[in-house]
């Protein structure tokens, strides 16, 4: 039972780094040195009434990065704010706001921001900040659960309107003629969370930015845009990138922080033949556990949702709460409705929960306070995210702990070997393709809808004429005489695609267990057959509901609370067809690599019954659901004749299985990406090629040139997979490398090895 009190997160942590047997799976220990804070006076020209306000709240002067991001924001230069996590940099986009609506009643602003509960946490502190500087700011929230009575409200009176990206392209810009108020005098526009905006996602945000400057340019207006971002390596090209425009960088970060302890964690290796680990799921109960029993406030970060539910179950198994009260171990993730999220949220705030289990839906700036410690369960897949989530814990005095608990996969281990890719090398960078042909067809057709476009304007391309041309033929638009396409349909083009990868629509989870059926969560398209399918055990906050039902056509599943000692994992299934090859370089012996198009296709196939705590496989069963489709860029490597034929067919299938494995996290290292960014498929005889073959590919549709790069950086790519697999101290293959002996076979990582040694 949890009786530890709060408060001597000090004393816990430093005991925790004297145990012995935590200081074994240790691989990395770095102390960062508690940091003063660095103010400057308060701007000159900014209104007595926010500064007043500020200071009553105890805010005494600006931090240095504030400072400079409201003297360059307010005399009309586009900035972005780059500074850690709880450093304050929603100041830096709400002084300037503020001030120019304190200035003049008619400013108006827009706050982008990438989830709903980020938007609903700012809103809070915009309009406490406002109240005391008594400006009487009209602003809220306006997206999906925005009632019909507000929109209105807030169309007409909105000072500054708080909305995410894909409100803004579906909801309005398409309807601008009724939120005129807001165009004309549009001041300033915040696009927090910048990092967020890569691949796909910011692909298709540098376009509504292209049609939300149409729009403001049609009013008259000419808006600074304010940008926050967590460190990644170019937050500067990104947001120029974003934006296609000039933007000032602000790194100079002035807000105190302090003394935290970053640990890299191994969990132990238990069967040395086959270089098996022990689970990091379970390396990280125990460090989670004894942290909160010692009464340090704990936050743990998985990978996946059925990840958070099991980690939640053993850590409320194991502190289990005071008879009568509600336990201080809670889940966190998307899936859950808003009011159980606030609820967590608020109970964080106040100390009433001890110990939270989130996927990265917390990884961003919602107000949760400081806590004690964070713990991510395996890499999260890129270093910034890894950053945002260590981020978590820190309070501005005091101790905290940060740890990062390695699984078995082989870029997991590459980190926890080589710690110095981690703490010394530079964030990943954010790639981005505004120009997509997919997107930007997309995105022309509803920009026609909102406003004609000229036949000399240029919509990111120098070839818009020649797209519109194509849109004419196909129907969609229509050349008029003053030389203007016009939208000539009568559907809605921005309700027909969704700017994120997953599907628009989601399947709502309803449980039937009780008198009457009630919505208790929802999953996106893409992710329900391998976590809602039939016979699947889905857990939602702790606990167990059995999947009876899966109505895929009317997007429901029908679940019943069960208790069992299991959870369930689905395994999917991909194939792969070449539609067209763009770069093609044949080398020595039949040697080829190769970029082009390609569409993939997926489906699950089976499910696995794996029994709680031991993690056994108890039993499986099938999957019967549509297969899903999407076209996109991929990079083909056919490897040299003469050394594919000295194998037989089941050694050289177990080095192709090898190969993938590695060539994605290898690849992942070389992009600076996340893994999940990169899809991988070997076949033994391509159909395209009638050849042992490795494909990468982008997996997001049409592509953010992520395998075009990895074409470009082919020799790195075989040189980066040859190390993993040759500095791997294992005999014949493990999860850390090529993958256990069991998939690859006996021969399996010699043969890779051998392979990659001739490509090399």
């Amino acid at each position: 039972m949890l009786t530890a009190p709060a408060g001597n997160a000090d004393e816990a942590i430093a005991s925790m780094l004297a145990d012995p047997s935590l200081a074994r799976l240790i691989t990395a220990h770095r102390e960062l040195e508690p940091r003063p804070p660095r103010h400057v006076p308060w701007p000159a020209t900014l209104d007595p009434r926010v500064v007043g306000a500020l200071r009553g709240r105890g805010v005494e002067a600006p931090y240095t990065h504030q400072a400079a991001a409201y003297a360059a924001a307010s005399i009309g230069r586009n900035v972005v704010v780059v500074t850690p996590t709880a450093s304050g940099k929603t100041l830096c986009y709400n002084l300037p706001v503020l001030d120019a609506i304190a200035k003049d009643e008619a400013a108006r602003a827009l706050y982008l921001f990438p989830t709903k509960a980020l938007a609903a946490d700012q809103l809070v502190e915009l309009r406490a900040l406002a109240d005391a500087a008594e400006l009487g700011l009209k602003t809220h929230t306006y997206d999906g659960d925005t009632p019909a009575n507000v929109r209105s409200v807030v169309r007409a009176a909105g000072q500054v309107v708080i909305t995410n990206p894909d409100m803004l392209h579906a909801a309005i810009l398409p309807h601008h003629t009724k939120w005129f108020k807001l165009f004309e005098n549009l001041q300033y526009v915040v696009i927090d969370e910048l990092h967020t905006y890569r691949g796909l996602f910011g692909s298709h945000v540098a376009n509504v930015i292209r049609r939300l400057r149409r729009i403001c340019n049609h009013y008259g207006a000419d808006p600074t845009f304010i940008c926050a971002s967590a460190t990644i390596a170019n937050p500067r090209e990104l947001a120029e990138r974003v934006l296609e425009a000039p933007v000032e960088l602000i790194d100079d970060n002035g807000a105190p922080s302090g003394r935290k302890h970053v640990l890299i964690v191994n969990p132990p290796v238990v069967n040395p033949q086959l270089g098996i680990r022990s689970s990091s799921l379970l390396t990280a109960q125990r460090i989670a556990e004894r942290l909160i029993r010692d009464g340090v406030q704990t936050i743990a970060f998985a990978r996946s949702r059925t990840a958070v539910e099991i980690l939640t179950t053993y850590l409320r198994e194991a502190l289990p709460a005071s008879p009568g009260h509600p336990s201080p171990i809670q889940g966190y993730r998307g899936g859950y409705l808003p009011n159980e999220r606030r609820a967590i949220e608020s109970g964080l705030r106040d100390g009433r929960i001890r110990g939270v289990v989130a996927t990265n839906a917390l990884e961003l700036g919602i107000d949760i306070g400081g806590l004690d410690a964070a713990i991510c369960v395996g890499y999260p897949g890129t270093i910034a995210s890894t950053w945002q989530q260590m981020g978590r814990s820190g309070r501005r005095a005091g101790t905290s702990l940060s740890v990062m608990v390695a699984s078995s996969a082989p870029i997991d281990q590459f980190l926890a070997t080589h710690p110095e890719y981690f703490f010394d090398r530079s964030p990943e960078h954010g790639r981005i393709n505004p120009d997509n042909l997919h997107l930007l067809l997309d995105h022309l057709k509803a920009s026609a809808f909102e406003l004609p476009i000229p036949a000399a304007e240029r919509f990111g391309l120098d070839e818009t004429p020649m797209l519109l041309d194509v849109l004419e033929e196909d129907g969609f638009l229509r050349r008029a005489g003053d030389d203007r396409y016009y939208w000539s349909q009568e559907n809605f083009p921005a309700s027909a695609f969704s700017l994120r990868s997953a599907a628009q629509e989601n399947v709502v989870i309803i449980d039937e267990t009780g008198d009457r059926p009630r919505v208790i969560g929802e999953v996106d398209l893409f992710a329900a057959p391998m976590l809602v399918h039939e016979q699947a055990i889905y857990i939602h906050a702790g606990r167990q509901f059995h999947v009876d039902r899966l109505d895929w056509d009317e997007r429901k599943a029908y679940v019943r609370a069960v208790d069992v000692d299991y959870y369930t994992d689905a395994d999917l299934g991909v194939t792969l067809k070449v539609l067209d090859a763009f770069d093609e370089v044949h080398g020595a012996d039949g040697a080829l690599r190769a970029h082009g198009e390609v569409m993939v296709a997926w489906h699950a196939t089976l499910f696995k019954k794996i029994k709680l705590h031991t993690h056994e496989n108890v039993g499986w069963g099938p999957i019967a659901l549509p297969e899903q489709q999407m076209h996109t860029t991929g990079a083909w490597i056919v490897p040299p004749t003469s050394v594919v034929e000295r194998f037989d067919r089941e050694t050289l299938d177990g080095a192709l299985i090898g190969w993938a494995r590695v060539a994605r996290s290898a690849a992942s290292l070389l992009l600076m990406c996340d893994a999940r960014d990169i899809g991988v498929l070997a076949q033994a005889q391509a159909p395209h090629t009638l050849r042992p073959t490795l494909f990468l590919y982008d997996a997001v549709p049409g592509g953010v040139g992520l395998a075009e790069r990895l074409h470009e950086l082919h020799p790195e790519l075989i040189d980066a997979c040859a190390r993993m697999v040759r500095d791997c101290p294992c005999m014949d293959g493990c999860p850390s490398c090529v993958g256990p002996v069991a998939e690859v076979g006996v021969h399996g990582k010699a043969t890779c090895g051998e392979l990659l040694a001739v490509m090399a």
